[in-house]
C-alpha cells in the first residue's frame, strides 16, 4: 500500500543518515587526535627538569658499596684490543712478492722415501699436555686466563700450576692441591689475591706468601692446614676458616706487624687462646667454634690507658667457645660494641 511504501522510505532515509554521520565522524576524530598529540607531548617534556638531568659516574658510589662485596673482580686489566688492518704492509723487496701465476699451479706430490719404517703418531693421551704451551704460560692451557686473572676452579689440580708473571688474581678452588711450596709464587710481584678454598692443603712453606709484596687477600678455608706460614705486611684479609690450626700453629705475635690487616677469620679451628697483639687496623675478628677458654684484660684494650678507643674493631665473634665473656668486664671498655659470645 501507499502507507507501507512511505514507512520503508523513511526507514531507509534514517539508515542512510546514520551512515553518513559515522563516515563524517571518523575523519573528525583523526584530526582532533593529530592536534591533541603534539600538545600532550609538549606537556610531557615541559614537566621534565632537563637542567638537572645529569647522569655521571660519581653517583654510583652513593648506591653501590664495593667494600661489602666479597667477590669483587677487577676487569680493568683485560688485554687491550688488537686492531687488524685490511692490507698487509708493502714489502721492501719487490722480488719477494709471489707471482700470481705460479700460485695457481698444482703442487707436485713427492714419492715416499724408503729410508726407514714410518712410525705411527703417538696417541693423544701419551703426549704431554703442556708441550705446545707458550713459553712460561702452561697454566693458561689448564685454566682460564682473562687479562691478569687466572681461574683454575675445579680443574683437578694437585699442585699450583706455573703462573704468568703478570698474574694479579688466582682462583684455584675445589681442587686436590695438597702442599704450597715457596717456589709456586716466585716472581709474582703483582699478585693481589690468592683463593684456594676447598682443597686438601695440609702444609705450606714458611716463605710461601711472605715475599709477595702486593698480596692483599689470602683465602684458605676448608683445607687441612695445621700451621699458618708467615704473611706479607701488605695483607688486608686473611681467611683460614675450617682448618685444623691450633694455637701452636701460629707464629709468635704473628699479626703484630700487619698494619694493614682488617679481616682476620680463623673460625672452626683448634685455637686455645686469642692471638695477640692485634693490629689497630683490625675491623673484623672471627674466632667462633674454637677451644678458647680465657683471655687477658689487655687482649683488646690497653688496661693502662682508659681513654683508648678502638673504633675500627666492631665485629668480634667468640661464640661457640667455652669461654664465659662475663668474667672479663674490663676487657671491652675501648670497643664500640661487645663481642658476640656467651655471657653467663
Amino acid at each position: 500500500t501507499l502507507a507501507g511504501c512511505r514507512m520503508w522510505t523513511l526507514a531507509w532515509l534514517g539508515i542512510a543518515s546514520l551512515c553518513l554521520e559515522a563516515a563524517w565522524a571518523v575523519p573528525a576524530q583523526e584530526e582532533r587526535r593529530k592536534v591533541e598529540k603534539p600538545k600532550a607531548e609538549l606537556a610531557l617534556y615541559e614537566n621534565l627538569d632537563l637542567d638537572n638531568y645529569d647522569l655521571t659516574l660519581d653517583n654510583y658510589g652513593e648506591i653501590l658499596d664495593p667494600s661489602n662485596y666479597e667477590e669483587l673482580y677487577d676487569y680493568s686489566d683485560l688485554a687491550p684490543k688488537i686492531e687488524v688492518g685490511t692490507l698487509a704492509p708493502r714489502p721492501k723487496n719487490p722480488a719477494a712478492v709471489p707471482n700470481p701465476g705460479t700460485m695457481a699451479e698444482t703442487p707436485k706430490l713427492q714419492p715416499p722415501t724408503t729410508a726407514g719404517p714410518v712410525r705411527p703418531a703417538p696417541p693423544c693421551h701419551a703426549m704431554p699436555r703442556i708441550a705446545s704451551a707458550p713459553p712460561g704460560l702452561p697454566s693458561c692451557l689448564l685454566c682460564l686466563c682473562i687479562g691478569t686473572s687466572v681461574y683454575c676452579d675445579d680443574a683437578d689440580l694437585e699442585h699450583i700450576p706455573l703462573l704468568p708473571p703478570e698474574t694479579t688474581y688466582l682462583y684455584a678452588r675445589f681442587n686436590r692441591i695438597g702442599t704450597i711450596r715457596a717456589s709456586d709464587f716466585t716472581g709474582l710481584k703483582k699478585l693481589k689475591r690468592i683463593d684456594l678454598t676447598s682443597n686438601f692443603i695440609s702444609w705450606a712453606d714458611v716463605d710461601a706468601f711472605r715475599l709477595l709484596p702486593s698480596l692483599q687477600e689470602l683465602i684458605l678455608p676448608e683445607n687441612r692446614l695445621t700451621a699458618l706460614p708467615e704473611l706479607p705486611r701488605s695483607i688486608i684479609r686473611l681467611d683460614a676458616r675450617l682448618n685444623r690450626i691450633p694455637s701452636t700453629g701460629l707464629q709468635p705475635e704473628a699479626f703484630r706487624d700487619l698494619k694493614q690487616l682488617q679481616f682476620l677469620h680463623l673460625s672452626d679451628n683448634q685455637l686455645d687462646y686469642i692471638p695477640v697483639p692485634l693490629p689497630e687496623s683490625l675491623r673484623s675478628l672471627h674466632l667462633q667454634n674454637n677451644n678458647i677458654q680465657t683471655m687477658h684484660e689487655d687482649t683488646f684494650c690497653n688496661s693502662q690507658d682508659h681513654s683508648q678507643i678502638r673504633r675500627a674493631l666492631e665485629d668480634i665473634r667468640l661464640d661457640g667457645n667455652p669461654i664465659n665473656l662475663s668474667l672479663f668486664p674490663n676487657a671491652y671498655f675501648c670497643l664500640p660494641r661487645l663481642p658476640t659470645g656467651r655471657f653467663f
